[in-house]
């Protein structure tokens, strides 16, 4: 029915990733690259021959252009997304959706009075590891999900990072900038999230950037939590940037029957291991999904809901849900108490398995 015309917004560390991505996926053209930085965007286009370089404001305009991926920095998220939607384009963001509530909900609500679609990072949830895992979970190879854990917990990225300042600035730190693979993953296995209960803090009040610049410090670096799902399952989090190493797992799904070991859910694949009830070991377990996808899944999945009149599965609604949990949490140790997310959202739907690289369903 047609490829699907790209532009992208935003020429920055994560921008070639998504042009390499999204030329996996025949329904998509990436067409033309634009930034504020106008040598930022020639350079990009030039590095991976892409035909077009516009300003913003040319982007916005251009009649040929479907879907605009927004992979500006987190303050400009909401700014760009809603000027693309005004324009009468589909938008792809790079999480989070928007820093805050109000501007998530105004993005949706604009989307769906212009009659345009909304879909957001992170697309890790749709490469083999995670969906190998949903699948096992929905075959019940575990059981009935009781409890999870999710750890993510670096030193932070001014060390290797070449523009690490946003990192600890409103709209990041870890929650903001990790925290969406970890809850995304967590409701794309075991559903959206009811309430949380959770303390943060900033431990330290400035970084050292690997040039030696300082950064302060305008958000959490290390939150620590507990989300009830509405199956009733209790998963525990702890999101930081104030370790410099540590031993616990990625992921890991507790079940009645067993229990499962999953994959970085910053990544597309993984291994996937399972310990059945009647079992002393971990067996490994092979992937049902491709793991050769690379971000850009997310906008073609979108696409293919374009052309073929189905809903796509990095949606909106769902990274709004995202945004919203997180809120919670910062919520929940500002005001020292259990906070009900307000939100929700539908579990998205599984991949079909056996899926070549370059295709998904209709």
């Amino acid at each position: 029915m047609g490829s699907v015309n790209v532009g992208i917004i935003g020429c920055g560390n994560i921008s070639s990733a998504y042009i390499n991505g999204c030329r996996q996926f025949e329904i998509l053209e990436v067409t033309a690259v634009a930034d504020i930085m106008m040598d930022a965007a020639h350079a990009k286009a030039a590095e991976h021959a892409v035909p077009h370089v516009y300003s913003v404001d040319e982007m916005l305009a251009a009649t040929d252009i479907e879907i605009v991926i927004n992979l500006t920095v987190p303050a400009a998220h909401a700014a760009v997304s809603l000027a693309a939607i005004a324009a009468g384009k589909h938008v792809y963001s790079e999480k989070p959706l928007a820093i805050s509530r109000a501007d998530g909900q105004a993005i949706l609500q604009t989307a769906q009075a212009n009659g345009v679609r909304v879909g957001c990072a992170p697309d890790t949830f749709l490469g083999g590891g995670l969906q190998t895992c949903r699948r096992l979970i929905e075959e019940g190879a575990i059981g009935q999900p009781v409890a999870a854990a999710a750890f993510m917990l670096s030193h932070g990225p001014e060390g290797w990072h070449p523009n690490p300042h946003f990192f600890y600035k409103e709209g990041a730190g870890p929650l903001f900038d990790m925290g969406p693979y970890y809850i995304t993953a967590l409701v794309h296995l075991l559903g959206p999230v009811q309430q949380v209960a959770a303390m943060a803090r900033t431990s330290f009040p400035e970084r050292v950037a690997a040039s030696g610049e300082r950064i302060g410090v305008d958000v959490p670096t290390h939150v620590a939590g507990t989300l009830q799902m509405t199956t009733g399952a209790i998963a525990t989090m702890i999101i930081s940037f104030d370790s410099w190493g540590h031993t616990l797992p990625r992921i890991e799904i507790y079940g009645s029957e067993g229990s499962l070991s999953v994959p970085d859910p910053n990544n597309f694949g993984g291994l996937v291991q399972v310990r059945r009830a009647a079992k002393n070991d971990w067996e490994d377990v092979a992937l049902t999904h491709s793991d050769g996808v690379r971000r850009g899944i997310g906008v073609a999945d979108m696409a293919y809901g374009l052309r073929y009149g189905r809903d796509h599965r990095a949606s909106g609604e769902l990274a709004y849900h995202v945004l919203d949990v997180m809120h919670a949490f910062y919520d929940s140790s500002f005001q020292e108490r259990h906070m009900l997310v307000e939100s929700t959202c539908a579990q998205p739907r599984p991949l079909p398995p056996g899926l070549p690289v370059g295709q998904l369903d209709r």
